[in-house]
């Protein structure tokens, strides 16, 4: 039960994140961002943090925890992809600071969704 409420706290405090890092990539300016700041990743985060902000409303733990394992293994395929020149890399233009926080978060999402049942 503990971890199907750290499922829930996990996507309520990571969706907004989602979302305002979309927000700041537009704002930022490229030369004093650490990570990408493509706009096609700024989009991608605002929509997926939408969607997750969504789902955790929806107050569905099948949902919450699939959304957290599913955008984690997303997290780490982004930081395969970018190590092996792999969609969406040319359109993502991810810098190394998103290749950790991609593996970091991606471990961390999906090891909370799959301890969460």
């Amino acid at each position: 039960m503990y971890f199907d409420h750290l499922n829930s706290l996990t996507l309520a405090i990571f969706a907004p994140i989602l979302v305002l890092v979309g927000i700041l990539g537009f704002v930022i300016p490229a030369n004093k961002n650490l990570t990408s700041g493509a706009t096609p990743y700024n989009l991608f985060h605002i929509g997926f943090g939408i969607l997750g902000a969504i789902i955790m409303l929806s107050g569905y733990e099948g949902a919450i925890r699939a959304f957290n394992i599913g955008f984690g293994l997303i997290d780490l395929y982004q930081a395969v992809a970018s190590f092996a020149d792999l969609f969406p890399k040319q359109h993502f233009k991810w810098t190394r600071v998103d290749d950790i926080l991609h593996v970091v978060i991606g471990i961390a999402l999906v090891a909370i969704g799959v301890f969460g049942k």
